[in-house]
């Protein structure tokens, strides 16, 4: 059972509910015991009963008297009381009607004991008293006895019932109220990511195990917020520092260039070093823009409006490179809405997916742009046919510099692995979320949503006709 909360309340159920087994238990033992004493005692109040009919002389008495005084006594406490006389060396001297015949069993050593006597279904409880040379056994039913225990389990088994819903109830209550703040705690921790350092766990006044804990999540918190601002202060700043240097690096190869007078092979490197300066002036501006995004130092220009004609502009774009590398592009719009959104921006979140799905893309293959509006969000999806990303590396695509192997390609992408990272960037500007998913083709799928602006009604897929284009020049 992985619920903790579920956990306690069954833990406080069943101790709650073995100590009321236990307790009955006792009872039981207590109740029966006293029950049986009183039993005792009656026995005890008989046999005074009996000694004041014998009377003093009672020594003295023939069999034949003796049995006329004990007739008088026994033939009103018959309903209750069985009786049994002995004398040593006379043998019986008397036994009650009600025994018809029967004898009550002795043991030796005690003077209360439980017996069975033939022929009665109840147990009998016997004491025996001595009387000068006679020997006194009187025996009552237990009947009344096993009624009241009978009686006693039957209402324990209900309360039993009663009182073990009530625990779990009251067990499920307390753990709820118990697990509050650490529920708190979870919610608050859920909140905190690396674009949200600066919100703490609350503590509350009650110094106990939970405040504790709260305080030192808060001080973790704090020790990781400032490692993530001196991470972001270095990679702003060496990021600032290294543009003047390479530029002066670009500026020297290029006069070389101009100047001429070299072979062909110093040209050859000097053009590739051009080309690697280039590429790492890019990773550069990408690192730029990725430390102001995440200080939320960058300023979005939006505006309000139906995304259908920037995403029909934008798909001429897109054709023209999926053309170039022989893929198909397929363009789907569905549904209109107003939307918040920064066009330049969101431009550059497109063209990011679409540059990472050229890639993954086999010859001949096919990109879809699909979008449409889905519980208060404009949600647009871009799939491909390539060998897909494992679920397990899904959310790793969205980190900086991770760059995952594309089985059947003979030459690695040289990108930096910065583009999903900035694609998530933007998006989180935008008060959305993006991730990866498998597409209906086996490759994948790339979904980011951005929520509708606050005045804008629901998405109507009726209200224009699904705008849908196909290329597929280069394809064949």
């Amino acid at each position: 059972m992985k619920s903790l909360g579920a956990r306690l309340a069954i833990s406080y159920a069943v101790a709650s509910t073995a100590t009321m087994i236990c307790l009955f238990l006792i009872g039981r033992y207590s109740l029966e015991h006293y029950a049986i004493h009183g039993i005792d005692l009656l026995l005890q109040d008989e046999f005074r009963q009996i000694e004041n009919h014998l009377g003093t002389d009672y020594a003295t008495l023939t069999p034949a008297q003796l049995q006329e005084r004990m007739r008088g006594s026994a033939a009103y406490e018959s309903v209750l009381f069985y009786y049994e006389m002995h004398a040593r060396g006379h043998g019986t001297l008397f036994r009650s009607a009600n025994l018809r015949g029967r004898t009550i069993p002795d043991v030796p050593g005690e003077q209360f004991f439980n017996v069975h006597i033939d022929g009665e279904d109840a147990e009998m409880r016997v004491a025996e008293f001595i009387l000068g040379p006679l020997d006194v056994m009187i025996a009552t039913s237990k009947a009344h006895v096993k009624t009241v225990m009978d009686g006693y389990l039957d209402i324990f088994l209900g309360l039993l019932a009663l009182v073990l819903v009530v625990n779990a109830a009251i067990g499920f209550i307390l753990s709820r109220l118990a697990l509050r703040p650490i529920r708190l705690i979870q919610e608050t921790a859920a909140h905190i990511s690396s674009d949200n350092l600066t919100e703490r766990i609350p503590v509350s006044d009650v110094q106990d195990e939970i405040s504790n804990l709260a305080q030192l999540l808060n001080r973790t918190f704090d020790r990781l917020e400032s490692s993530f601002n001196q991470v972001r202060r270095f990679t702003a700043e060496a990021s600032h520092e290294l543009k003047t240097p390479l530029s002066l690096v670009r500026l020297q190869a290029e006069k070389l260039m101009v100047e001429g007078g070299l072979s062909p092979s110093q040209e050859e490197s000097i053009q590739i070093q051009l080309e690697e300066i280039t590429r790492l002036n890019q990773i550069i501006e990408d690192l730029l823009f990725l430390s102001r995004a995440e200080a939320r130092a960058i300023t979005l220009v939006t505006r309000r409006e139906d995304p259908r004609r920037f995403l029909q502009n934008f798909g001429t774009d897109a054709r023209v490179l999926c053309e170039h590398r022989g893929i198909r592009f397929v363009e789907m719009i569905e549904g209109s809405g107003l939307v918040d959104f920064d066009p330049k921006w969101i431009r550059q979140v497109l063209l990011n997916l679409v540059a990472n799905a050229l890639n993954a893309s086999p010859p001949g293959g096919s990109l879809r742009l699909i979008s449409d509006y889905a519980s208060g969000v404009w949600r647009v999806a871009l799939e491909d046919e390539g060998s897909g990303v494992p679920p397990g590396q899904r959310d790793r695509i969205f980190e900086r510099f991770v760059r995952l192997e594309q089985p059947g390609r003979e030459r690695p992408d040289k990108g930096s692995g910065l583009g999903l990272a900035i694609s998530r960037s933007i998006v989180g500007l935008h008060r959305g979320a993006i991730h990866a998913e498998e597409s209906p083709a086996g490759g994948l799928r790339v979904v980011f949503e951005i929520p509708l602006a606050p005045s804008s009604e629901e998405h109507r897929p009726d209200s224009a006709e699904p705008a849908q284009s196909m290329a597929g020049a280069g394809a064949a």
